[in-house]
């Protein structure tokens, strides 16, 4: 397992490092849309839980219009009227994520994991459900290739705590190809019921 962490951060780094360095024209175009589209800033941010609980600012490219709540409930599809025209694109594809890869650089993240959720929902979660927070938070993870938004919170932490139980190299290379199909096919973007109890805790802005 040493020899995993150790691997697994060393190919963070370096996929991160290139994507950002690949990507900063993309970055560049995006950031001049976003700002061109009115008020608000360019990047998103908002504290999330880490590896062990620990809080990170989590980054991604504004979609929803300035003056939305960012813990309002999450859209339910391409047409609320609080999300952007651009906003609507950058979702479809994953584009609202790439500025991540920053979060992946620095340590907050990694390439594969649980997606980074609220601190204020760790009291909520049992002893299996927070077994996520044994490993660093992803960009994509077992969830987003099993459902993704289809899926409620409750299905996302079983497979949270399920991916922490089963990790390793073959497991996140499975995880990455399959996002790489789901991103291409714009599936499972938007949320159709938060969980059993229909409770939305905070949109994706």
């Amino acid at each position: 397992m040493i020899l995993y962490e150790v691997s697994k951060r060393g190919i963070d780094i370096i996929i991160s490092l290139s994507a950002l360095i690949i990507l900063s024209p993309v970055f560049g175009l995006i950031a001049i849309i976003i700002k061109s589209g009115g008020k608000g800033p360019v990047i998103f941010s908002q504290e999330r839980a880490g590896k062990g609980g620990r809080p990170f600012v989590f980054y991604k490219f504004r979609t929803m219009k300035a003056d939305t709540d960012p813990f309002g409930p999450s859209p339910k599809s391409g047409e609320d009227e609080r999300l952007t025209k651009f906003g609507r694109f950058l979702r479809k594809y994953s584009f609202d994520e790439l500025p991540q890869f920053y979060n992946i650089l620095r340590g907050d993240m990694s390439l594969i994991g649980p997606r980074p959720l609220y601190m204020s929902q760790i009291p909520e979660w049992n002893e299996r459900q927070k077994k996520r927070l044994l490993v660093k938070p992803g960009l994509t993870g077992l969830a987003q290739i099993s459902g993704r938004a289809a899926l409620r919170q409750e299905e996302k932490l079983e497979l949270d705590a399920r991916y922490v139980e089963t990790r390793g190299f073959s497991a996140d290379i499975k995880i990455a190809l399959m996002t790489v199909f789901h991103v291409i096919g714009a599936r499972g973007i938007y949320e159709k019921r938060y969980s059993r109890s229909e409770y939305t805790r905070g949109a994706k802005s």
